[in-house]
């Protein structure tokens, strides 16, 4: 498989969730500026929608969305315990927090990384953010991972968008569980080997 990627976006996430399961991939980075991958082919080929992260299956089919991706890769593996099996409970729960992670604190901060707008206006969305913090502080003072006793699909893709709080000079020090949570997130041998793979290209 090939995973298409940029540093510092979402694609973090489904590359944690390859390096969890110990599956077999390339990395192929792509510039976010040009939309162009690193071996110079035009990234609009592969997905047309212009963005990482996407993932091309041996087969050559391509799969986008991280969410959608890292709930496949995680059925190829349904022993790992990174997803819930297809059909219980427990995975529309995961299917619940992945939505929320999306909806609500990746495209809550994508706002933020436009500088153009006016301060009022980044202040709103800020405070925005800071409400679901306050609501996964809670969370998170009771559990250690988003869906309950264990790290899942879900815990990748917040850790990553969490990431990102540091352009915006966002203190997850406001939120001691959450911070506690990155660190122990941080802290996993597959995420740091990714972070170190990805910052070495």
């Amino acid at each position: 498989m090939k995973l298409y990627y940029a540093p510092h976006t979402c694609s973090l996430s489904p590359h944690i969730v390859l390096r969890e399961l110990g599956l077999p991939f390339d990395l192929v980075k792509v510039d976010n500026r040009t939309r162009r991958t690193a071996d110079g082919r035009d990234f609009r080929t592969i997905n047309p929608k212009g963005y990482v992260a996407a993932l091309e299956l041996d087969d050559g089919r391509v799969l986008t969305e991280g969410p959608a991706i890292v709930q496949y890769l995680a059925d190829l593996d349904p022993e790992s315990g990174l997803a819930p099996r297809a059909g219980t409970w427990e995975r529309v729960r995961l299917q619940e927090w992945l939505n929320f992670v999306a909806t609500e604190i990746h495209a809550g901060s994508a706002p933020l990384f436009n500088t153009a707008l006016p301060e009022e206006a980044l202040a709103c969305f800020r405070a925005r953010l800071s409400s679901r913090f306050d609501f996964l502080q809670d969370v998170l003072g009771r559990q250690d991972y988003l869906a309950g006793a264990s790290f899942s699909v879900a815990d990748a893709y917040l850790f990553t968008v969490l990431g990102w709080c540091r352009f915006f000079s966002i203190d997850l020090g406001h939120w001691p569980a959450l911070q506690a949570y990155v660190r122990r997130i941080g802290a996993r041998p597959a995420v740091l080997a990714s972070l170190h793979a990805e910052a070495a290209t």
